[in-house]
């Protein structure tokens, strides 16, 4: 089990201890304010193609969904919907974010929300043995199984990038 400082426990980290997940966290610099994922592999020397971003989106007025995709990628709203089962989805606004999530910009994670939101995992981290999530703040990553994120996110792997 990785060893934490005090200042290092978001929800998602607490999650994974409560379910005895292994885990690794990453810190790196948010001083640049760049917080997008291909900004956040080069600063944790990770490769792109191994770190996941986490988006939420909205079907009609009230209805989330979370799906975890590689940084570099793009979300398929049509793929994400079917994915999810419902017709069509947008994008959550930026400024409900925190207030649905309790996560912010930069900073949000599959688990450890406010609710759990059905999540779906873009089906290339099946073949990962290990990938990289936000740890549930800006400037903490966590390096974990996606196996173990989906079990614990009670989350489905699809399709869901576009290309």
């Amino acid at each position: 089990m990785a060893k934490q400082k005090k200042s290092a426990k978001t929800n998602a980290v607490r999650l994974l201890e409560n379910e005895q997940v292994p885990y690794e966290l990453k810190e790196y610099d948010i001083d640049d304010g760049q917080l997008d994922g291909v900004s956040v592999a080069a600063k944790t020397g990770q490769a792109e193609e191994s770190v996941y971003k986490t988006l939420v989106t909205i079907a009609g007025p009230r209805e989330l969904f979370v799906f975890i995709i590689p940084v570099a990628e793009e979300l398929d709203l049509k793929k994400a919907a079917k994915a999810a089962g419902v017709k069509k989805l947008d994008m959550l606004p930026l400024k409900d974010l925190t207030k649905e999530t309790g996560y912010v910009r930069g900073g949000c994670s599959a688990i450890g929300m406010k609710k759990k939101y059905p999540t779906v995992i873009d089906a290339s981290a099946e073949q990962l043995e290990q990938f990289v999530v936000s740890a549930g703040k800006p400037g903490l990553q966590m390096i974990l199984s996606p196996m173990d994120l989906a079990r614990v996110a009670e989350a489905s792997f699809g399709d869901i990038i576009k290309g």
